[in-house]
């Protein structure tokens, strides 16, 4: 058979072998992943009694405004602007950009997606290496090609390829699709956390300035008062311990002072840090509850979108797809697998009769390698696939459940703790009157001090409650549009983000 032939021979039966391997290649082992459905229990409602249309009021307080629950409504990717306050604004746009968890999260994208690039390189497609070397040797004279030294000179290309004939490169690359997919949503989720971190941090920085601020009313109050009693001990007209039990309380009040102190210089730290500055870089705006707007409108996602909308339940979902994509992979290593190769070069004792007709050779091969005996490896390996995919879909249900518990947790805590304000204020308003009261009975005689000292101390308890009541429905507020997801589909690139998740094709569900 001469050469032409030969290579004619060849070339047909290599096209051959990559025709099967193509015909064979349309199959991949394994489940098809199927998108977890939405809990059947869900319907309507996050809670278990229904909601009442809007919470109570508490008319003429700071954030006492009733709050209406829209359900279905859209919620804004920027959130945290219903607030409507320009420097939160601001601040929270400062700590996206500067904020080192947001910038390793961005890493940790790149790196999946990259990594994902690199699979889908060298298991897509032949993989092509060059050789040019050149070697001095001596030969011995027993070698039969007589004894001399000379330079061997070689050139070639050679190139290998493993058709995917039962699907493991794709579901590597399945599963690898899904690490960009998870990278991604975490991606959101510490958007949203770090949003919701300054908000909060935001809402108790500006509690505690509303606690120290009741609480220095109440100190000025008791100096007063204090200053009176010193008057009337020195005149007699009282006992030493009156005027003990007075300074008492100033000073017990006083020693509530550094604390609060402590607690607002702290939460500023954790708003510089946050924003990605260190803590004595200052430049903060100042946050009060009264610059801060409670929001009035509260849209409400309906159950049934929750689980496509929380990055958390979405990032879940694409672990639990590439725990599916991991059993075709170990199910596809339990069968052969193919290997096409082929080479061509050259080897002369000058450069310049490099691929020379009588130096050039060239070799077609392909190779089946099929597991015989492992000793049932490869069995225990695609049984821990399928151990690794139960587990995935056990945290992919109790993060679903976590999360139809945080809407649930904070559309109760909206509504009970907007009756407690109310209930606050109305402590708050008949305690004031009750110490006015108490005041001017006293300095007329019609009371003892005991009366004016408990009537004080319930003041300024009913004080700081209200204040905390206060700050509770902003600080619940937060929360709720936290626990709904944030809006994050709503916002450009995190719409773009979404529909190229959900444009992935939704596998059917087979066997495994």
């Amino acid at each position: 058979m001469g050469a032409p032939v030969r290579r004619k021979y060849v070339q047909q039966q290599t096209a051959l072998a990559l025709l099967a391997a193509a015909a064979l290649s349309g199959c991949a082992l394994g489940p098809d992943f199927k998108r977890p459905e939405v809990p059947a229990a869900a319907g309507n409602s996050y809670t278990a009694t229904a909601l009442p249309a809007q919470t109570a009021s508490a008319a003429g307080v700071t954030g006492g405004a009733a709050q209406q629950f829209v359900a279905g409504q859209e919620l804004p990717a920027l959130w945290w602007q219903l607030f409507g306050s320009p420097a939160l604004d601001e601040l929270v746009r400062a700590a996206l950009a500067g904020n080192p968890s947001m910038a390793a999260a961005e890493a940790s994208l790149r790196q999946a997606q990259e990594s994902y690039k690199a699979q889908a390189g060298s298991l897509n497609y032949p993989s092509v290496n060059g050789q040019l070397g050149v070697a001095r040797e001596k030969q011995p004279a027993s070698s039969g090609n007589g004894a001399g030294v000379f330079t061997l000179y070689n050139a070639s290309v050679a190139v290998a390829y493993t058709p995917d004939v039962f699907g493991a490169s794709r579901r590597t690359l399945e599963g690898a699709q899904a690490q960009i997919d998870y990278q991604r949503f975490q991606v959101e989720a510490t958007y949203l956390a770090l949003s919701a971190n300054v908000v909060t941090t935001a809402i108790r920085s500006a509690s505690l300035q509303a606690q120290l601020k009741a609480t220095q009313e109440v100190q000025d109050a008791l100096a007063r008062q204090l200053a009176v009693i010193e008057k009337q001990f020195e005149l007699g007209a009282i006992p030493r311990t009156t005027l003990l039990s007075q300074r008492n309380q100033l000073a017990q009040v006083r020693a509530s002072v550094p604390p609060l102190e402590k607690a607002l210089a702290q939460s500023r730290h954790q708003l510089s840090v946050l924003a990605g500055r260190l803590p004595g870089e200052g430049g903060l705006p100042e946050f009060t509850l009264e610059s801060l707007t409670l929001p009035q409108q509260l849209p409400v996602s309906l159950p049934s979108a929750l689980v496509r909308q929380r990055p958390d339940i979405r990032a879940s979902e694409e672990l639990l797809h590439a725990a599916s994509a991991a059993i075709g992979v170990a199910t596809a290593a339990q069968y052969p697998q193919l290997t096409l190769s082929g080479s061509y070069g050259s080897s002369a004792q000058s450069f310049g009769k490099l691929f020379d007709a009588q130096t050039t050779a060239w070799s077609l091969a392909s190779n089946l390698t099929a597991p015989i005996f492992n000793g049932g490896a490869l069995s225990a390996k695609k049984r821990a696939a399928e151990a690794a995919y139960d587990g995935a879909a056990a945290q992919y249900r109790a993060t679903v459940l976590a999360a139809f518990q945080d809407v649930a947790d904070s559309l109760r805590a909206l509504d009970s703790d907007a009756a407690a304000l109310k209930a606050q204020a109305e402590a708050d308003a008949l305690a004031a009157e009750a110490l006015a009261l108490a005041t001017q009975q006293y300095k007329l005689g019609g009371i003892s001090y005991l009366a004016l000292l408990d009537a004080q101390r319930s003041y300024q308890q009913a004080h700081v409650a209200l204040v905390q009541a206060q700050s509770a429905r902003y600080a619940d507020t937060a929360a709720l549009f936290q626990a709904l997801g944030g809006g994050w589909w709503n916002r450009n690139d995190g719409a773009a983000a979404a529909s190229t998740v959900s444009a992935a094709p939704v596998y059917g569900s087979s066997g495994r």
